[in-house]
């Protein structure tokens, strides 16, 4: 190597970054007077954007891969710095290195309780909690709105800001959705994917792109969840009625004290009611049919009458062949000695016999 090629090789430069943390987000390489020689070798890695800044102006924004700094390397640097005829070295610029890979199990969660108000439940207050995860995906917009000249920005430094946007949207896009509280704990991953589509556009205007909200747990006030408890309950036991039945053998056995007896007559009421509930019910038969007879006498009408006492009435005369009778089964009213059934009842009636001819005038002379 001769004595030029070791006074170059003195001027080649390197300019690289690799992480050996997790949490950083940007890092600015850091050199002496942040001199660029000419002809420096510029690697940028995947999960990285480079970015160059000439006196706090943002020039050039280099994507993953290996540059040799030239002029055409670096044009809207080249203009600010007037290389109209080529690359002057050294030049003095800072170089930020960003990492755009994806930043997971972040946290968020509610501190106080959300109210919102509910189909099933009325108003319910409900507290929830779970993880999200960010990337840097515009890094001149994240510099310009976040980072600014820090020259190692972490994600510690923003996630308190991201966890406060999360929760006051996600407050409000619950609050507004009308999806049942019982929905909402039973769908999670939709409610995190519903979520996420909302609150996408608040993390863009960062230059940030939010991959994913995961809802880990919505917990509901103690009254609410021992009420899904009770209907739970209710709903392995039957209807309402048995129900009601089963509180009052568990409303025994808490009792107002803590005695041994209440709890034993509660459970005893308990299994009583068990063996009642799953005990199949007796059969019962229907109720008799009307056979009975409705009689008209006078303007009134009496019924049902049976065929005892109707005989009874015959014999007494109270019951004619003429008087008038129902029964169900009939059209109309008809009289008892046109029935077949009653016809029988006045057999023994004596009929008077016909009236005799009226005599003749008799004639005196």
């Amino acid at each position: 190597m001769g004595l030029w090629d070791k006074l170059m090789g003195e001027f080649v430069d390197v300019i690289e970054w690799t992480d050996n943390s997790s949490d950083t987000m940007v890092y600015r390489f850091e050199r002496h007077g942040n001199e660029i020689k000419y002809g420096a070798k510029l690697t940028v890695r995947e999960s990285q954007v480079a970015i160059f800044v000439n006196e706090g102006q943002v020039a050039d924004v280099l994507t993953p891969g290996m540059y040799v700094l030239e002029t055409q390397n670096l044009p809207l640097l080249s203009t600010l710095q007037h290389w109209d005829h080529g690359f002057s070295s050294p030049f003095k610029a800072e170089v930020y290195f960003f990492n755009t890979k994806q930043f997971t199990n972040l946290k968020w969660g509610t501190r106080n309780p959300v109210m919102i108000r509910d189909s099933e439940f009325g108003g319910v207050r409900i507290r929830a909690f779970g993880t999200y995860g960010v990337r840097i995906e515009d890094s001149r917009k994240f510099m310009q709105e976040i980072m600014g000249t820090d020259g190692h920005f972490t994600v510690d430094e923003i996630s308190d800001q991201l966890r406060n946007l999360i929760v006051t949207r996600f407050s409000s896009i619950v609050a507004s959705s009308n999806i049942p509280v019982l929905d909402m704990a039973a769908n999670y991953e939709q409610l995190g994917q519903f979520v996420t589509q909302k609150i996408v556009p608040e993390f863009a205007a960062y230059g940030l792109k939010l991959t994913n909200i995961l809802v880990e747990n919505i917990s509901l006030p103690t009254e609410v969840e021992e009420a899904l408890d009770k209907r739970t309950s209710m709903g392995m036991i039957g209807n309402l009625d048995k129900y009601l039945q089963y509180q009052t053998a568990q409303g025994i056995g808490e009792g107002g004290s803590n005695s041994a007896l209440d709890m034993g007559m509660g459970f005893a009421v308990a299994n009583k009611m068990a063996e009642v509930l799953n005990k199949p019910a007796t059969a019962t038969p229907p109720p008799l049919p009307d056979t009975g007879w409705h009689v008209a006498i006078g303007q009134e009408s009496s019924g049902p009458i049976g065929m005892p006492q109707l005989q009874q009435m015959a014999q007494n005369g109270q019951l004619t062949a003429a008087t008038l009778v129902w029964q169900a089964g009939m059209a109309n009213w008809q009289a008892a000695g046109e029935t077949a059934a009653l016809r029988g009842l006045f057999a023994g009636q004596a009929t008077p016999p016909p009236l005799p001819p009226s005599a003749p005038p008799h004639s005196s002379e």
